[in-house]
């Protein structure tokens, strides 16, 4: 069970989403099968050298794709990275298009997010004895958007700023009914598994921003098939080559000392005061609390 990273530096999290299984370019690398008091993370995670720098990927399907959406552990998952001492966090996820514009195999780094999974209790590390309300009004990091937009330029002309990703419950894909009333309600990409990661990653104080790759129309388009696996996959063997190069060039913009707004995002979260802490509440949360230790 590995508890902490012995570098000095913190390290970059990728969590690769469908069709991102694993990142040939890593050099020297170490896998990690990590216990959490969550459970079990969707696989071990690859930690390597990418650019100098620490770099720990997590397939979040676990390798083959044996996951289905509502079955991730994404407690287990974010508490594994955060471990490694993983501080920032770039999402690649799959999603659908809820706007014409947002075409098949383009890219959208996303500002908002709405969650519709209902998952809320799955979705945060507290509670057990220690209560705490992260800020998440802006749900992923600035900085990291920033960059991963830069890195994401490079490599596409078909690149998007912004846009609202709402998060379903699958496994099916959305009825036309559901699908024409997210448009409705002015979102802009859907998928099943953004919701708890960003969460999370905020109490867990990672700045993460995700990388949208559009492989459908969901089925609100008419004039298109309904979305369905085969069409789905077709899309999802470019967009991985893509994601593999833009993550290459994101690594080396990010800094090395973790001081952006979101590394500190529990200074004003936590309620309870720390004589009321819990023992195994603090055993069972200590990579996330171990500054206030």
């Amino acid at each position: 069970m590995t508890q902490k990273a012995s570098s000095p530096t913190p390290a970059i999290g990728i969590i690769g989403g469908s069709g991102l299984y694993e990142i040939e370019s890593l050099e020297s690398i170490v896998r990690h099968r990590i216990e959490t008091p969550f459970g079990e993370p969707s696989d071990e995670i690859i930690e390597g050298r990418l650019s100098g720098r620490r770099v720990c990927f997590l397939p979040r399907h676990g390798r083959g794709h044996r996951l289905l959406a509502h079955e991730i552990n994404h407690r287990a998952n974010i508490w594994a990275l955060r471990s490694l001492d993983v501080r920032w966090v770039v999402s690649v996820t799959a999603v659908g298009s809820l706007r014409e514009e947002l075409a098949p195999r383009d890219v959208v780094v996303p500002d908002q997010l709405m969650d519709r999974t209902g998952k809320g209790d799955q979705h945060t590390f507290f509670g057990n004895g220690i209560a705490a309300h992260v800020g998440f009004a802006d749900p992923y990091s600035g900085e990291m958007r920033k960059q991963l937009l830069a890195a994401a330029a490079q490599h596409t002309g078909k690149l998007h700023d912004g846009g609202t990703y709402v998060s379903m419950n699958g496994p099916a894909f959305s009825t036309r009914a559901e699908s024409n009333m997210h448009r409705a309600l002015g979102f802009d990409l859907i998928g099943m598994t953004n919701a708890g990661e960003a969460r999370l990653c905020r109490e867990a104080e990672i700045a993460m921003a995700t990388m949208c790759l559009v492989t459908d129309y969901d089925c609100w388009k008419t004039d298109e098939a309904a979305v369905d696996v085969s069409a789905v996959i077709a899309n999802l063997h470019a967009n991985s080559a893509l994601a593999k190069e833009i993550i290459s060039s994101i690594i080396p913009l990010i800094p090395e000392q973790a001081d952006w707004q979101e590394h500190t995002a529990l200074d004003t979260a936590i309620l309870t005061q720390p004589e009321n802490w819990p023992a195994e509440t603090i055993g069972n949360l200590s990579p996330i609390l171990q500054r206030f230790l």
